[in-house]
């Protein structure tokens, strides 16, 4: 969750009792006043409602001990270090500290009675606990009456400061029930003051097992009452975006007529529905807001094409956004292609066009001579002025923050141009129906005819060689191969590198074929003309980094080789695999990967080989990443959730969108408690 705006909420300031510099650590964990610390809730329980005797302790296992000091000492080898023997009526262990200060040496003075708390294993000299956690106590004193709980936290954030912080909100501050009383029955819950007590305060008879797995009535609690925040917040979004003016686009149908009877092709029957969807939010008087997912060579380009005409029909601009050069420049060249026999110019904006070209396009764009464009970020710069934007398409919209997406869509005037986003990266149900509630929705589900099948084959390195010679077979008899580079995310320039020592080692090995090199350094000219030059079959390997990971056309390419293929994300590997298999001939996707193979990095490949549909794919991504890395790039402010699971929780997200609506409709100040103790100022940053 992001940091609120200053006027929101009490930021770094601090508030009573919270002095500016422990709000500044504070705000590193989200949390900006007291209702945030009420509700950040323990990652797990320690029992030290009861003292184990040292004899009694399972090794490896942690307990509370207490324990007189017999001896303590400074050792200084191997290396400088406290050590202190203690004992109680059973036996004795060592207490080790690595790092330790002076007052904790005299915390260990001889003859101190303590509460040690750690986990107890064998040593060179018995039992020891390293660095556990001591407390000073008198004879007889009472223990806890709960389990203690352990919070995320933060450099120079104590547990026990947090723990005296959240204690106290809790007291001055403290939750009530928002629901009504009618709701929390018919769902059996329990009351959110009861769960909020119950998770920061467990009884000992209660398992911190129970409670750590996150099936226990109180977390259901908490998370309902987190998603329902979430969807009134998404809800809210959406209607105040439908009560805005956007130019209508009636039914014309001219151009998308023309286009369809030009095209060497038939829709898809996911096509069709799709189109038919988005050409009913067109017409409307409010802007549109869709997404328009589906999987690697769907054919959503040509469903944005007709978009772009119906606007051109009405007389209005249409603009279509893409994240990088090479995926730009493609839509240009695929939508010029089918649009010149139309009559229709396209524009194509782009920061390697000369500056004279570029101003006397930006000059018609802005007489409206010019009624379609195509371009990158350059689109969205201060002199390019679009008086007639009726329609905005942004490609790989999750590329795009949200002030990329506004500013493309303040462009227009007379009225918020309609917004068509697409994306290749499917988007499982959950996330559909809680991170983009707020959009809606079209799939095109359907792969277009004589799209061939790709073979998915997982080659260990040792075996480099063998894929060599399977490229020079391939390309000796008339096909393409692309060679991509391992991801390096910690360095451009180390990724650079590699890409260059590919690059040698296949021009080396295959003297025979012409191999070519294509990177995100490279300049846009350079980029296009290496591009330009594999589409015409003059190159015969392309060795690329993840520069052709989407948009890419290339039909007599059937070979997609990925080094070290462990090191990219799964949507990468399939977006990847899906440059290849566009044309009649048979493909395959070769993954060469290193050993030792982490869990995560095993998990992706078995999926990758295992499925070839997207939205199959999307869901594993999911549940190996979890939602807050799958949707991290979406950049559109909208809340991450702190406690629900979209996976384990789906039956909760299901009743939270339920709820949402009617809270929404009967009970609208409940809704706005909700959303106020979740979020505060923060639900304002749904805008895009």
């Amino acid at each position: 969750m992001s940091a609120p705006p200053p006027e929101t909420g009490p930021g770094p300031r601090g508030w009573p009792g919270v002095g500016p510099q422990l709000a500044g650590r504070l705000a590193r964990l989200d949390i900006f006043g007291p209702q945030d610390l009420i509700l950040h809730l323990p990652l797990r329980y320690e029992d030290e409602t009861r003292v184990t005797m040292l004899a009694d302790v399972r090794p490896g296992c942690a307990a509370q001990c207490e324990v007189t000091v017999l001896h303590c000492e400074v050792q200084l080898r191997p290396r400088r270090q406290l050590v202190a023997r203690a004992a109680d009526a059973s036996g004795e262990v060592s207490l080790r500290f690595v790092h330790f200060y002076p007052s904790q040496q005299k915390q260990l003075a001889p003859g101190a009675r303590l509460r040690v708390f750690g986990e107890v294993r064998p040593g060179f000299f018995g039992a020891e606990m390293i660095h556990p956690r001591v407390r000073p106590v008198a004879e007889g004193e009472s223990l806890p009456e709960s389990l203690t709980p352990v919070y995320p936290t933060t450099a120079g954030l104590a547990q026990s400061a947090l723990r005296k912080l959240i204690g106290g909100a809790m007291r001055h501050h403290p939750p009530r029930e928002d629901l009504p009383d009618e709701v929390v029955r018919r769902l059996d819950l329990m009351a959110l003051p009861d769960a909020l007590h119950l998770l920061h305060a467990p009884p000992p008879s209660l398992a911190a097992v129970e409670l750590e797995d996150r099936h226990h009535p109180a977390w259901q609690r908490i998370k309902l009452d987190e998603l329902l925040a979430q969807q009134i917040s998404l809800r809210r979004a959406y209607a105040a975006r439908r009560a805005k003016n956007a130019p209508p686009l009636p039914a014309v149908d001219t151009l998308t007529r023309a286009l369809l009877t030009e095209l060497p092709f038939s829709l898809t029957g996911a096509q069709r529905r799709a189109w038919d969807e988005i050409a009913r939010d067109l017409a409307a008087a409010h802007p549109m807001q869709r997404l328009l997912q589906g999987d690697v060579g769907s054919g959503k380009t040509c469903v944005a094409a007709l978009a772009m005409l119906r606007a051109a029909e009405n007389g209005r601009q249409a603009v279509l956004m893409a994240p990088t050069e090479i995926l730009a420049e493609q839509h240009y060249r695929k939508l010029a292609g089918w649009l010149a026999p139309l009559g229709l110019e396209v524009a194509w904006l782009s920061g390697s066009r000369r500056k004279r070209e570029r101003e006397a396009l930006i000059a018609r764009l802005a007489a409206g001579e010019l009624l379609l464009a195509v371009g990158t970020h350059a689109l969205i710069e201060d002199p390019v002025s679009l008086p007639g934007l009726a329609l905005a398409v942004v490609d790989e919209q999750h590329r795009f923050g949200v002030r990329q997406r506004l500013a493309l869509r303040e462009k227009g005037r007379g009225g918020a141009p309609h917004m068509l986003m697409m994306s290749a990266t499917p988007i499982p149900r959950t996330l559909a129906m809680s991170y983009y509630a707020d959009l809606d929705v079209s799939v095109v589900d359907e792969l277009p005819p004589g799209r061939t099948p790709i073979v998915t084959k997982l080659v260990a390195e040792a075996r480099r060689d063998e894929v060599i010679r399977r490229v020079h077979d391939a390309c000796v008899a008339g096909r393409q191969a692309y060679w991509v580079c391992p991801l390096i995310e910690e360095s451009e320039a180390l990724q650079l590198k590699t890409a260059e020592e590919s690059f040698a080692l296949l021009a080396a090995a295959l003297p025979d074929l012409k191999v070519g090199l294509v990177h995100g350094r490279l300049r846009n000219d350079e980029k296009s003309a290496t591009m330009a030059a594999f589409v015409a079959g003059e190159i015969h390997v392309l060795v690329a980094t993840t520069v052709i990971e989407v948009g890419v056309d290339v039909p007599n390419a059937s070979l997609m080789v990925i080094e070290h293929a462990e090191r990219f994300g799964l949507a990468q590997l399939h977006q990847l695999r899906g440059r290849v298999g566009r044309g009649a001939h048979a493909s395959a996707c070769i993954l060469i990967y290193a050993q030792p193979l982490s869990q995560t990095g095993r998990e992706r490949l078995k999926a990758i080989y295992e499925h070839a549909d997207g939205f199959v794919i999307a869901r594993e991504d999911l549940r190996i990443r979890g939602p807050g890395e799958f949707i991290g790039a979406r950049q559109s402010g909208v809340p991450l959730l702190r406690h629900a699971d979209l996976e384990a929780d789906a039956d909760l997200v299901a009743v939270a969108r339920d709820l949402a609506e009617t809270l929404l409709r009967d009970a609208p100040a409940v809704a706005d408690a909700i959303t106020a103790r979740w979020f505060g100022g923060r639900a304002a940053l749904l805008k895009a």
